[in-house]
């Protein structure tokens, strides 16, 4: 191969490595936002705070609870808005992030104190589904699972 032509691949190599790894940052700072959305759903549920939750979720939202019940967007936010689910603590943990182009999978351990009349805790395993709409990420699907 003459010198030419190994400048050429060398500098397509590098062209092709340089676009992955800008696809790999982009995709690392997409994971980032989805995982600073994750903790702003959080501070939301214990703040009981209306605007924020709405804010947060798709309207499209299904979430779904350990025991089976699935609520939509409407029905979760009043949950928590209203009181019928509140919690003095939560914390995540194990937590995973993928990003696909518009979607986020995300994966946690759920640990919580509940309040109300009778206080317990909880711990589950959670799957999130993140969609992007606009330049926001917005829960679209949630489920729990009994660990």
């Amino acid at each position: 191969m003459s010198k030419t032509r190994r400048g050429l691949a060398l500098a397509g190599a590098g062209a092709i490595m340089a676009a992955g790894l800008g696809e790999a940052l982009a995709q690392g700072d997409e994971a980032a936002a989805v995982g600073r959305q994750v903790e702003a759903l959080t501070q939301a549920m214990l703040a009981a705070d209306r605007a924020k939750l709405e804010a947060l979720s798709a309207d499209a939202l299904s979430y779904g609870h350990s025991a089976g019940r699935i609520e939509t967007k409407a029905q979760f936010v009043a949950a928590i808005a209203e009181g019928r689910s509140s919690f003095r603590s939560i914390s995540l943990s194990d937590q995973t992030v993928a990003v696909t182009g518009q979607n986020a999978i995300v994966r946690h351990i759920f640990s919580s104190e509940l309040g109300g009349a009778t206080p317990s805790s909880v711990r589950i395993g959670v799957l999130q589904v993140w969609t992007k709409q606009g330049a926001d990420w917005k829960l679209y699907a949630r489920q729990a699972y009994r660990l």
